[in-house]
């Protein structure tokens, strides 16, 4: 697997495991980062990785908006919680990380959606983040 394949399947994981928990993503990301620096056995947290936690944490809020706004028929809180950080990652990626070409981000947001989520997910989150695509520069406000 590509080297930023597999940074954001390991961001899409944090992203998770904090909405499960209900916590803050950087308190995850922290955990994380402790635990690949005390065990061996888990591999270390990647530059990518962190970029990607971080600047959607830095974005969070705007994020969730635009998923609310744009999410036909689905509340966030209804959304199944794996197509709900798929997006909110996705989304983070498409709109804020300039180095990332707007079809790699949709793309790899669709292909955590086939491993991760449902049969319906790839389709779902390729709509709403190609809706973001098309939006893109009326979006990206802080």
């Amino acid at each position: 697997m590509a080297a930023r394949s597999n940074a954001r399947k390991r961001a899409f994981q944090i992203l998770f495991e904090a909405d499960q928990r209900g916590t803050g993503v950087r308190n995850v990301l922290a955990d994380w980062i402790r635990h690949a620096r005390s065990d061996d056995r888990q591999p270390p947290v990647s530059e990518y990785t962190m970029q990607l936690v971080e600047g959607y944490a830095d974005h969070v809020r705007r994020i969730d908006e635009l998923i609310a706004a744009y999410a036909v028929g689905w509340t966030l809180d209804r959304m199944p919680v794996a197509d709900r950080n798929i997006v909110r990652l996705g989304a983070y990626e498409l709109i804020w990380e300039d180095g990332t070409p707007d079809a790699v981000a949709i793309d790899e947001a669709v292909q955590l959606a086939k491993e991760f989520s449902t049969d319906d997910s790839p389709s779902f989150v390729n709509g709403l983040l190609g809706r973001f695509k098309d939006l893109k520069p009326s979006l990206r406000r802080d």
